[in-house]
């Protein structure tokens, strides 16, 4: 990782309706920087038709989508390294502002972004924009039992690498995010998880378990710097046995 990876510069403000928005430039060691409009602070909130409530997004959580977190941040950086293979399809999962996969997409690499939250797709589409990046496949993802309508097409098919940052936010005792990996995964594929040590990855891993993966696990502690905060967390691979 360079001295400046996770570094950002900050743009001038601009406003969308409802809500307030930034722009800035991102550094991810391996890629040029890239331009992220992302909303001001988690204060914002704006669903005047209960599109997010009718997908299971309360006010609280409304905001989550729309901002960047250092888990996405490791993620992006991992996939940088990446090899760039033309017949590999990768999927983001829970993508919020999608910061892997711009990554991806700069690089040449086939990859769709999903979220649940009705504005993600915008804003992707707009950092797409920014950065002067030819379109890219975004896709509704979600996992659990909402099913209400929404303007993207959904995820049907499967992927050779399918990866996420920050997910395991609840204790899904049910396994309906493991289920749905499995369902979207190709035979020998592999799935990266970015995990800041929340307290769900006992619970995500025995559900993975069950759907016949294996884990190798590896502890991010990295230090902070004059640009970057310091980050403690978990880079979870899972291959099938």
């Amino acid at each position: 990782m360079s001295a400046d990876a996770g570094a950002i510069d900050s743009l001038p403000i601009v406003s969308a309706p409802g809500y307030l928005t930034k722009q800035e430039s991102i550094a991810v060691h391996g890629v040029p920087n890239l331009l992220v409009r992302s909303l001001l602070d988690k204060q914002q909130f704006y669903d005047p038709e209960d599109a997010a409530l009718a997908l299971g997004i309360s006010s609280a959580f409304w905001s989550l989508f729309g901002l960047l977190w250092p888990s996405g941040s490791r993620l992006a950086e991992r996939l940088a390294l990446r090899p760039v293979s033309t017949h590999e399809r990768i999927l983001e999962i829970g993508c919020g502002l999608a910061l892997s996969s711009l990554v991806g997409h700069r690089r040449g690499a086939n990859i769709t972004a999903s979220d649940c939250h009705p504005l993600a797709g915008e804003f992707l589409r707009e950092n797409l924009r920014l950065n002067k990046l030819s379109p890219m496949n975004y896709q509704h993802g979600h996992w659990g039992q909402h099913t209400a309508q929404h303007q993207d097409p959904t995820v049907n098919s499967r992927f050779d690498l399918i990866i996420g940052s920050d997910i395991l936010y609840e204790r899904d005792e049910q396994g309906d995010l493991a289920h749905y990996i499995n369902e979207h995964l190709e035979d020998h594929a592999e799935v990266w998880v970015v995990d800041p040590n929340r307290g769900n990855r006992a619970h995500f891993h025995r559900n993975m378990a069950a759907q016949g993966f294996s884990l190798r696990e590896e502890v991010l502690d990295i230090s902070a710097t004059e640009t970057e905060a310091a980050y403690k967390g978990r880079m979870l691979t899972y291959l099938r046995d």
